[in-house]
């Protein structure tokens, strides 16, 4: 717990970073497991394979929560959920809490995005010098309905998975909107921004997000007769869902209306994204090797969460696995150690301090921003006594949901609910909750106590509750906020 705890020191051993360029990239619901470099077999990354192999690429990296918006508050904040109280989809950043942008803006440092945020409106004063296509939420309010959980609506089908196969989505045009933006706008820094200023750069794509559409010559790469269901912990198969699970399929329904057809095309439209998100990262990548700000430039790429992609009969994100919290983490560039696979538990909240020290800030040490500076623990030996954290309180939670990760132990917590531990050592697919076994019943009570020593959850789960509902008779009631908010993914700004 001390390891989270610690503020942005540099590891024993770890150099401070030289002042140097950063492109940040981030990605919408990518699974890690489905990229060449973490070991896939079939996903074909290769853009973001030869990153890792001039990188470092971080194993056991997750978000601080699995969902979009709260995920990236915390990210633009450096602090978790349950701390600043951007609960869930309608509880957009919106700079109220200062981040690591303001200080870049408070030390002159340039500071621009390009594509997906997620934040509220683009006018919030939210830390960037300026925004191109900025993505936010749905009309600055989000998923009003997903608010509402106390109880939970009953019988509501996530309006998740309509559109399935080859096509070319708005998503799909946004992303190419993105990258062509990004092209410009390095060639340009390239040729005018000063050398001795270095700049801060923020790419957001929405893929492999669903709608699961993608265009064709990326689909066909992945044939449906060769793609592999999700059986092994499928309800279809004899598998019991946790009962918080439970409670929260019984709400979403994406997993009953579907054919086996159906999750077949699904994925493989999932891993076409994958391909197609890797494709438009390349395009920039590669503007770093054409021009002199490859060697001037450091490279992070990551996702906001993960995607469960059928497993479990469930879709999206939204839960403690695996799947769900796990992200990619790469870190690429001068400094950086070469083909290296990092170890050390990461988190979200880790960004705040690996940007300001990326662009040579002061260390912040605060209490109020647990995490390090990866730049550091990438050169640092590997700390498998450091945790990682997540939590969950939007949309379909029936209660509030907490995740802790250190070493080869992984535990759940649910207010209201039985937990469960895993030994991802000999269980990495989380196959076998060893909670109930009075073996293991000293770590059960090592990993509450961690987790404990970050939030309480039960006063987290009511705080959240509270400002929900605060939230939904602003909007005029439970009835008024059924129908508020865009019911699936949030319209791009360019189509």
């Amino acid at each position: 717990v001390g390891s989270l705890l610690t503020s942005c020191r540099h590891p024993a051993g770890a150099r401070p970073m030289k002042p140097q360029n950063l492109l940040f990239i981030m990605s919408d619901e990518h699974d890690p497991r489905h990229m060449g470099c973490y070991g896939s077999s079939v996903v074909q990354t290769p853009n973001l394979d030869k990153l890792a192999a001039r990188g470092t690429r971080f194993t056991s990296a997750y978000t601080s929560c699995p969902i979009c918006v709260p995920a990236r508050a915390s990210w633009a904040t450096g602090q978790y959920v349950h701390r600043i109280g951007y609960w869930d989809n309608a509880m957009g950043y919106d700079g109220a809490i200062p981040g690591w942008g303001h200080k870049l803006q408070d030390a002159g440092v340039r500071v621009e995005s390009i594509g997906k945020l997620h934040y509220t409106t683009s006018d919030a004063p939210t830390g960037f010098d300026k925004q191109t296509d900025p993505m936010h939420i749905f009309q600055g309010i989000g998923q009003v309905w997903g608010s509402i959980r106390d109880p939970l609506p009953s019988g509501r089908t996530h309006k998740m998975i309509k559109e399935i196969g080859a096509g070319e989505s708005s998503y799909n045009r946004y992303d190419k909107a993105v990258a062509d933006q990004a092209v410009e706008w390095l060639r340009d820094a390239a040729a005018n921004h000063p050398k001795d200023e270095p700049f801060v750069l923020y790419l957001g794509f929405v893929a492999p997000h669903f709608p699961f559409i993608v265009p064709q010559e990326f689909y066909d790469l992945y044939p449906l007769d060769q793609i592999k269901l999700p059986t092994k912990l499928h309800p279809s198969t004899g598998y019991q869902r946790h009962p918080w699970m439970q409670d929260q399929a019984e709400y979403a329904q994406n997993d009953d209306p579907l054919t086996d057809d159906d999750r077949r095309a699904c994925i493989a439209a999932y891993y076409g994204l994958c391909t197609y998100l890797d494709h438009h990262i390349g395009r920039v990548l590669d503007v770093l090797e054409e021009t002199d700000l490859g060697q001037s430039t450091r490279v992070l790429y990551t996702s906001d969460h993960g995607e469960n992609l059928g497993v479990r009969g469930t879709w999206g994100k939204s839960n403690m696995y695996q799947e769900a919290t796990r992200i990619p983490l790469i870190l690429a560039g001068p400094d950086v150690p070469e083909g290296q696979g990092g170890e050390t538990a990461a988190n979200f909240v880790d960004y705040y301090h690996t940007i300001l020290d990326a662009a040579g800030q002061p260390a912040v040490t605060d209490a109020d921003h647990p995490g390090a500076s990866l730049w550091s623990i990438a050169n640092a030996p590997d700390d498998l006594s450091r945790t990682s954290f997540s939590e969950y309180h939007a949309v379909g939670a029936p209660s509030g949901a907490f995740m802790l990760r250190r070493g080869q132990w992984k535990y759940h917590y649910y207010v209201g609910y039985a937990p469960e531990l895993f030994d991802l050592a000999s269980d990495p697919e989380e196959t076998t909750d060893l909670a109930g076994d009075p073996a293991h019943a000293s770590t059960l009570a090592e990993m509450e106590a961690a987790m404990r020593a970050i939030v309480d959850p039960e006063a987290a789960h009511a705080q959240a509750l509270s400002d929900q509902a605060a939230l939904i008779e602003r909007f005029g009631g439970r009835d008024a906020a059924l129908g508020l908010g865009t019911p699936g993914a949030t319209p791009p700004p360019v189509a």
